[in-house]
């Protein structure tokens, strides 16, 4: 499930002109992530939440209402063009969706992203597509924020994801065009308004492995 779907433009740039492969890189500032990052917002590699064997969890768990705006804020500690998604799984990582669909062009070094697929409007799972487009480079890493409407169900901990995905960029190994990060949510469903429908119905009790 996590390979996406993958389109390739015949494209030959000779010289210098090839593409020199950029390392984006970006820091989950809020909510809270399920990891302790370094300064530049690694591990974020590996789909679907970033994580690697090194990895150590914050064990933070954001407490959020149903049906309300959370707030998302993001650093972009190295710039690269493109822009961000957010994902909600209710009860295991199994249920985010494959990274954006990408449209390529080959070049001398190989497959290069040119653009990804923008849901508009987003489909369950996605709660929020085509965020903090960028393509210039700012004069000093740039923070991006909005607040995402969650939507109005119950869960002991769900995942959020938040993934951005990097145009004229090579395709890495793992993490293809995006890069990964998560945060754990407790989301607690307003009774003063209907349950949203679409989403799986919460276990008992929080998967013991996520």
């Amino acid at each position: 499930m996590r390979s996406s779907a993958r389109f390739v433009v015949a494209f030959v740039v000779a010289g210098a002109a090839a593409s020199v492969v950029a390392r984006a890189h970006f820091k989950l500032v809020e909510p809270a992530g399920w990891i302790i990052e370094s300064e530049r917002g690694d591990p974020q590699k590996a789909a679907p939440c970033g994580g690697d064997q090194q990895s150590k969890p914050t064990d933070t768990v954001t407490k959020v209402a149903g049906g309300s705006k959370m707030h998302l804020k993001v650093r972009e500690t190295i710039y690269h063009p493109g822009h961000y998604r957010v994902a909600l799984a209710v009860n295991s990582r199994t249920e985010l969706p494959p990274d954006p669909t990408v449209i390529e062009r080959m070049t001398e070094r190989g497959p290069q992203s040119i653009w990804a697929v923008i849901q508009s409007p987003p489909q369950t799972p996605v709660i929020a597509d085509g965020l903090f487009q960028h393509y210039t480079k700012p004069a000093a890493p740039a923070t991006y924020e909005a607040d995402i409407q969650l939507p109005n169900i119950t869960c002991a901990k769900c995942t959020l994801q938040v993934v951005e995905f990097m145009a004229e960029h090579g395709y890495n190994q793992p993490g293809g065009y995006s890069y990964h990060h998560c945060a754990d949510l407790q989301i607690a469903a307003d009774p003063a308004k209907p349950v949203d429908k679409g989403w799986p119905a919460p276990a008992a009790t929080p998967p013991g492995t996520r």
